[in-house]
């Protein structure tokens, strides 16, 4: 009997101990630290953590063969029940972080009210640590060592990176976009021989892209735009087989560039834009890339006509950006046979000559730019498109600074009904504004100004709710302005000046949220905001 109840007693102390059980005492400290550090959390996680036993806190995670801490969960954005949820926390991390080290998983993103330093010695005490997240936070001062998960930060100096092979070996991730890094990329990156993604954009680097970049073979994606590199590109980049994605847009990199991109058979994405490449042609390798669905040369000087070679990329090409260069002669027919293309931007050339009757055939066509060219006759071809989807794909059109001379007399007969940016301004066009176009229930922008547009403004443009910009300064439109433009509540941009218009402005919202100068030249115009009518 006696050693029964001396059973039960021991049932019992092990029974309470569990149920009292804490964590191990330097996660506690640490996370309790971290909790000290905050004084504004929206999102009331960190109210709960009030017990000893911090592996059932919110937004923690333990190992249950340790029972160490291993991850720390608290993103400024995610899912409570079935809604998303937004929220910030403010204060300074606290450096009692790092107690604990058993911490593989560290996702702090997006709570943007994070400040101060990052502890120096966050990557020496946390060995197994595999993610750290502090995306979209206000942290400033230098970048310690071994951290490569940091992007849109404040952080600043030289990128720390391994000093001899073997370091940071099994890392595929390197994010340091949106920073204040200077200095240049060190020979050394050539060690992190796991690497996948490497991003480095939109900071303060310079020098030459590093030769030791082609042994980075893992690299699937190479973000280095916005930066001040200069020299040229290195042609190990050629070595680099499992490259998808190649974009070093906004730098000072000069040509010519080297033939071993060729190599990069599965290259899905090159952004070379903006550099100091001055190429006399379009490069004929492009076509032995057989993956490429993206092209962006904007910028780079190039010369002369769009080569026929590009149409063997016709299965695969979605994107394709050749503005602001020295292109001339027409656009090719056979453009017409991309059929999954996207996004065609020729804006800023020397093009001359009608739009091909051929782009009737992009039924994918989301984004056409062909503004600041030489082009000439009609514009009705563009709205004859035919969507291959509901509605319509094209969502932004720009025809501007052309010398377009017809009359308008298919805008919004079919394929345009989700166009939202629509601009043929600085052209020729003439005659009447159809009524068709009050069916672009979506768009948001319209400018037609610096044309010889006429007759009254058609009533139905009103129908467009969405309608925030609308310019039609320059033009010879007549009559009075139709009373239904006052349900175009959106409307934060109007400029009706310099035309034939006469009557009273109608009064109220939108109408009196402009200046005088959105109705000036108009002789026949008068009410608020212009001198009263006469009796």
């Amino acid at each position: 009997m006696g050693s029964q109840v001396l059973w039960f007693l021991l049932l019992l102390t092990l029974t309470t101990f569990c149920k009292s059980k804490s964590c191990h005492p330097n996660d506690l400290k640490g996370l309790q630290d971290f909790k000290a550090g905050i004084h504004s959390d929206t999102s009331g996680r960190l109210g709960k953590w009030k017990n000893q036993d911090c592996c059932k806190w919110e937004g923690i995670l333990c190992s249950n063969e340790t029972g160490r801490v291993v991850q720390i969960n608290l993103p400024g954005l995610y899912t409570s029940g079935d809604a998303p949820v937004q929220s910030t926390m403010v204060g300074e991390l606290s450096p009692s972080i790092t107690l604990l080290n058993f911490l593989e998983v560290i996702d702090m993103g997006e709570l943007v009210g994070l400040t101060g330093e990052i502890p120096p010695s966050i990557g020496l005490r946390l060995p197994n640590l595999r993610k750290l997240n502090f995306l979209g936070n206000k942290f400033s001062g230098a970048l310690p060592e071994s951290i490569f998960y940091l992007n849109a930060n404040q952080l600043e100096g030289k990128i720390p990176l391994p000093s001899k092979p073997g370091q940071f070996s099994s890392l595929r991730f390197l994010r340091l976009q949106n920073n204040r890094l200077s200095g240049t990329i060190p020979a050394s990156i050539g060690y992190l021989t796991s690497l996948q993604r490497l991003s480095l954009a939109n900071n303060q680097l310079k020098g030459p892209i590093p030769s030791s970049i082609g042994n980075l073979k893992s690299l699937t994606e190479l973000y280095l735009t916005y930066n001040q590199f200069v020299g040229q590109l290195p042609r190990s980049i050629g070595r680099i087989s499992q490259l998808l994605l190649l974009s070093i847009s906004h730098n000072m990199i000069e040509g010519p560039l080297p033939q071993e991109i060729s190599s990069l058979s599965n290259l899905q994405s090159l952004d070379i834009s903006f550099n100091h490449l001055n190429m006399s042609a379009i490069p004929k390798w492009l076509k032995q890339l057989p993956s490429l669905s993206r092209i962006y040369l904007a910028g780079c000087g190039i010369r002369g006509e769009i080569p026929d070679d590009l149409q063997v990329l016709a299965k695969s090409l979605m994107e394709i950006d050749l503005s602001a260069n020295n292109l001339s002669g027409r656009i090719p027919a056979w453009i017409g046979s991309l059929s999954w293309l996207y996004s065609l931007n020729l804006s800023k050339n020397k093009f001359v000559s009608e739009i091909p009757s051929t782009v009737t055939n992009l039924g994918n066509l989301g984004v056409l730019d062909l503004h600041s060219n030489k082009l000439e006759g009609s514009v009705n071809a563009i709205f004859q498109m035919k969507s291959r989807f509901e509605g319509g794909s094209l969502t932004y059109l720009d025809l501007s600074d052309n010398s377009f001379s017809s009359v308008i007399d298919q805008i919004g007969m079919g394929g345009q009904e989700n166009i939202r940016h629509l601009n043929l301004s600085r052209n020729f066009l003439r005659g009447r504004l159809p009524t068709s176009i009050g069916t672009l229930k979506s768009l948001q922008t319209l400018d037609l100004s610096y044309n010889g547009l006429g007759s009254n403004l058609p009533t139905s443009l009103a129908n467009v709710s969405t309608l925030e910009r609308l310019m039609l300064q320059k033009n010879q439109f007549t009559g009075r302005i139709p009373e239904e433009y006052s349900k175009l509540k959106k409307l934060k941009e109007l400029n009706l000046s310099d035309n034939l218009l006469e009557g009273k402005i109608p009064y109220g919202k939108p109408f009196l949220e402009f200046p005088q100068s959105s109705f000036s030249g108009n002789r026949g115009l008068c009410g608020i905001p212009l001198p009263p009518c006469k009796a």
